[in-house]
């Protein structure tokens, strides 16, 4: 039985400062991108039946740069959708709304919690099958990958509110006796050197 592996994607510009980033399309920084091919070296040993990737060009420059070939674009991988909160650091936000947690109140004009549960369960309602050939690279964001996580082992889509996400780390999903456990998480990768060449491709 494989495993899946959920890949955040490596530093933003809005990540750096802790700005809530979903839709808004942003590069990788030249330090996500060295974090990005140090993925590459990290996971070099693994092979892979199947890799998703969300749409978003930070994770799809992540998987490049770490020498992945992606199989699919998910759109159910996208991050949770910040409505009007999209920008803004959870400090600026507590200045209008100081008890304000996304975890239990979602955004105003995005995504409630329950709505991102739903498409992660079918993320992995489509992958769980798939791990009969091997094992499944998830590439994505950190409040979508950790309700993802969160759900994996049947906890509602808050308890991701205890599952901290850093950019360009590696998660570790899998069984222990057939039932679903974390196995891994948040691993983080040893820095690449700044000229190291892109991996080549995996399968």
């Amino acid at each position: 039985m494989g495993e899946i592996l959920l890949i955040r994607h490596g530093e933003t510009t809005w990540s750096a400062s802790h700005r809530h980033t979903s839709y808004t399309d942003l590069d990788l920084t030249p330090d996500g991108e060295r974090q990005a091919r140090a993925l590459g070296g990290f996971l070099a040993a693994r092979r892979f039946a199947r890799v998703l990737s969300s749409p978003r060009a930070r994770a799809l420059r992540t998987a490049q740069l770490a020498g992945f070939t992606v199989d699919a674009v998910e759109d159910d991988l996208v991050e949770w959708n910040y409505g009007e909160y999209e920008g803004r650091t959870t400090a600026d936000i507590h200045q209008d709304r100081p008890h304000w947690n996304i975890w239990t109140d979602g955004c105003p004009g995005g995504e409630s919690p329950g709505q991102v549960g739903d498409r992660v369960d079918r993320v992995l309602a489509r992958v769980t099958p798939l791990l009969e050939r091997g094992n499944v690279a998830l590439i994505g964001h950190a409040h979508s990958l950790r309700v993802l996580g969160a759900r994996w082992v049947g906890l509602p889509p808050s308890a991701g509110g205890k599952l901290r996400l850093d950019t360009a780390t590696v998660s570790v999903l899998g069984h222990e006796h057939t039932r679903p456990v974390i196995l891994r998480w948040n691993l983080p990768v040893p820095p690449a050197p700044e000229n190291e060449p892109v991996p080549p491709d995996r399968p």
